[in-house]
């Protein structure tokens, strides 16, 4: 059995990295992994079916890494956050694409790009076909 393919992003700073992913994208804690005290981290967090892993060992992922996240309502996703005020992280309305999805790309304290994605209900016909 197969499970769904699971990224593994970047990170330089343990506090801001999971103040941005659980405190305000709302992601829950999986798991966290030191081989002892002082080595990097590496930790899993998960939000519906979303899984992604966090690494701040040398060679794991790569700074400025791109990954699509769809949620049921980006509208709502997007509004939600923005009540957060959470520092430099404050995503607009989410755009309509050519492609029938509405989109907002929110970048982590690492320069990781998340974009969280759902289909445009205004193209649900189009996209139908």
């Amino acid at each position: 059995m197969f499970g769904g393919p699971i990224p593994i992003l970047r990170s330089f700073d343990e506090a801001r990295t999971k103040a941005f992913y659980i405190d305000f994208l709302g992601f829950e804690m999986v798991f966290e992994h030191l081989f002892e005290p002082g080595l990097p981290l590496y930790f899993g967090v998960r939000r519906g079916e979303c899984q992604l892993h966090v690494s701040e060992h040398y060679g794991d992922g790569s700074p400025g890494a791109a990954v699509r996240i769809p949620v049921d309502d980006v509208v709502a996703y997007a509004a939600a956050l923005r009540a957060h005020h959470h520092g430099n992280a404050r995503p607009g309305i989410p755009g309509s694409t050519p492609w029938g999805t509405r989109e907002i790309t929110i970048t982590d304290p690492s320069g990781n790009r998340l974009t969280f994605y759902s289909t445009d209900p205004e193209r649900q016909d189009d996209t139908d076909a």
